[in-house]
């Protein structure tokens, strides 16, 4: 099952309101996709909330859109910043390109006044996001998944178990 951006925005507001914050804070971030041959392939890329969405735009032919119109599955990580103090917490998402070939909606993100440049459009379809954090003495991981609610795990840094807490 896959949701769009705005499903997660619906489902579950402040953390897709978190996770979104955490991809604006910088402009680069990692994608990781499949190769033909099924070993992965690590990317940098920009990715863009517009519309609702979660967009990524591409150079044509890339190897990465290559990738992604074989196998649509990718995986994308937050970019840690500079001094990786990770201080919003370390974000991941995971789903499924979807290629948008649309001229109309290709145009809405074209930056400039000049010719249109040819690119890739994938829309991302999500499977799941996951927040890690610490909070005080505590790491804390907040995973969502389409049709099921935000679970979170606090695991403190003694040898007690760690607490499962939805919501």
């Amino acid at each position: 099952m896959t949701y769009s951006w705005t499903d997660f925005q619906a489902a579950e507001p402040d953390f897709a309101a978190a996770v979104q914050q955490r991809f604006e804070k910088h402009t680069h971030h990692i994608l990781a996709t499949l190769r033909k041959d099924g070993s992965p392939r690590v990317s940098g890329l920009e990715v863009n909330f517009r519309f609702g969405e979660l967009w990524l735009g591409m150079m044509p032919n890339s190897r990465k859109a290559l990738d992604l119109l074989c196998d649509p599955r990718l995986a994308i990580h937050a970019n840690p910043g500079a001094d990786a103090s990770m201080e919003d917490g370390d974000v991941k998402i995971t789903g499924r390109a979807v290629e948008v070939a649309d001229p109309a909606t290709k145009d809405r993100f074209q930056s400039d006044d000049g010719e249109p440049l040819p690119f890739h459009l994938f829309r991302v379809e999500l499977t799941e996001a996951v927040r890690t954090a610490v909070d005080g003495d505590e790491l804390v991981l907040q995973t969502w998944r389409p049709g099921q609610a935000l679970r979170t795990i606090r695991r403190g840094n003694d040898a007690s178990p760690a607490r499962t807490v939805q919501g």
